[in-house]
């Protein structure tokens, strides 16, 4: 026997005696545990609406929005499967709310955004106030606030719900609890909290509270003319185009303390220089198509290649190159969990995908 089998054999055996302490050796996860570069363990994803959209439908006659609670198609990510994760920090899913229908009052610590890809009359009632809500509406519900969904209009509604399920999981802090009707009592005007934060100004007696934004819905109206006058006043960022986040205007940070949400113009002809970042972010195409390759090396080469049109969604996993390219104008709206990274300061980006 060789000095080296020898070795092996008493590493062997020395590892199975410390197993029985529920001990492990870390030289032999080193390599993993601190890589010498973000290994994501997850893939791009692709869910083009066209296909999703006959099913979403299909689910409304097979349950109602009540007996469901929440009417919504999972976004698994394929090599997530089972996890009901998009990354393993974000859950995505479609939201299907059919003409009469309600989906009752509840609350629960997992923080939420709703992101409308289709329709327009539905209204959400967060907090005692309620909201109308448009194509490309930006809508947040806040951790343990009452919420309940209806459909006053004519005409399906369906909209992308985000949350940080995987991410209160990992905390074990999930708590949820149903209302005593289904639809919770309104106390507010509509438009009352646009009116005291929505202008750049805030009530005189106004006193920081939860770390969420007092504004629940970022009207796309608004967000489309805030793109198109950057749009004007300058040239496009290399890797983003025009992009704009949507903050909390009590203190500049994140609507939603767990999750980062942006909007981006792509002008038309537009190729994106390489880009990476540490957050995994999960699209919604607004407007437009055009295509996006994810991963790859930095000469342009292997990766996947999705081609996306109008209400489309795509996940960029961790790290992963990405390079966005149009032939006519489209917007994008993406949400990831950045604004937990920067806290921690483990943010990076990489402008040029070396």
């Amino acid at each position: 026997m060789t000095t080296t089998s020898t070795g092996n054999n008493a590493r062997r055996d020395f590892y199975e005696r410390i197993g029985a302490l529920s001990m492990a050796p870390l030289w032999e996860s080193m390599h993993q545990l601190v890589p010498p570069a973000p290994m994501p363990g997850y893939v791009a994803a692709h869910w083009s609406y066209e296909a999703v959209r006959p099913f979403l439908m299909e689910s409304g006659g097979l349950i109602t929005a009540k007996e469901a609670i929440r009417r919504v198609l999972i976004l698994e990510n394929p090599s997530l499967r089972g996890t009901a994760c998009a990354t393993p920090t974000l859950y995505a899913g479609l939201q299907l709310i059919l003409p009469g229908e309600v989906a009752p009052s509840h609350r629960h610590t997992q923080s939420a955004l709703r992101f409308i890809v289709e329709g327009e009359g539905a209204y959400t009632a967060v907090a005692g106030e309620r909201t109308i809500m448009r194509e490309g509406d930006f809508v947040i519900t806040p951790s343990w606030t009452w919420h309940d969904h209806g459909n006053e209009s004519s005409q399906p509604m369906v909209w992308l719900d985000g949350l940080d399920i995987p991410i209160v999981r990992m905390f074990n802090a999930g708590f949820a609890e149903n209302g005593a009707e289904d639809e919770q009592e309104v106390t507010r005007p509509e438009g009352d909290s646009d009116a005291r934060y929505a202008s750049g100004l805030l009530p005189v007696d106004h006193k920081p509270g939860r770390a969420a934004s007092p504004i629940f819905n970022y009207p796309y109206a608004r967000t489309r003319e805030a793109l198109a006058r950057m749009a004007k006043a300058g040239a496009p960022d290399p890797c983003h185009g025009h992009k704009l986040r949507y903050v909390n205007p009590a203190n500049g940070g994140a609507p939603i303390p767990t999750m980062g949400t942006f909007m981006q113009l792509l002008p038309a002809g537009f190729a994106s220089a390489p880009y990476r970042s540490t957050d995994g972010q999960v699209f919604s195409v607004v407007e437009g198509s055009g295509e996006t390759r994810i991963g790859g090396d930095a000469a342009g080469k292997g990766g996947t290649v999705v081609q996306w049109r109008k209400r489309d969604h795509f996940v960029v996993p961790s790290w992963a190159r990405v390079e966005h390219r149009v032939e006519g104008e489209a917007v994008l709206f993406s949400f990831s969990d950045r604004p937990i990274q920067e806290r921690l300061d483990l943010w990076r980006e990489d402008r040029g995908g070396k």
